[in-house]
């Protein structure tokens, strides 16, 4: 039996029938601040020139290549993305394991 979505038909106040906010929720205006944060984006990047984006990145090349683990991981998470787990074979495995002991219990 499937139980009623937190936000629809539950009879909330705050929601019509279809689960979205009525009109006047005082549910939030969103990020308050992401105006603010946006501006001061844009004035940061109008702020620094090609030149010294690429001289903070030569400081953080060179930082790593002398043992900085902190800019190397920095660096290399920018580079690459942030590392993931790396235990998809063993994942993998456990998968296959339980929908074979799901195929044998249904006789397949």
């Amino acid at each position: 039996m499937n139980s009623p979505s937190p936000n629809r038909g539950n009879g909330s106040p705050d929601r019509d029938a279809r689960g979205r906010f009525r009109k006047g929720n005082p549910g939030g205006p969103g990020n308050p601040m992401a105006k603010k944060v946006g501006r001061l984006r844009a004035e940061l990047i109008r702020s620094v020139t090609l030149a010294e984006v690429r001289k903070i990145a030569k400081g953080l090349i060179q930082a790593a290549i002398d043992g900085d683990v902190s800019a190397a991981k920095l660096l290399f998470d920018r580079l690459f993305g942030p590392p993931v787990q790396a235990d998809y074979e063993e994942r993998i495995d456990v998968l296959e394991s339980f929908i074979e002991s799901q195929q044998q219990r249904r006789g397949h």
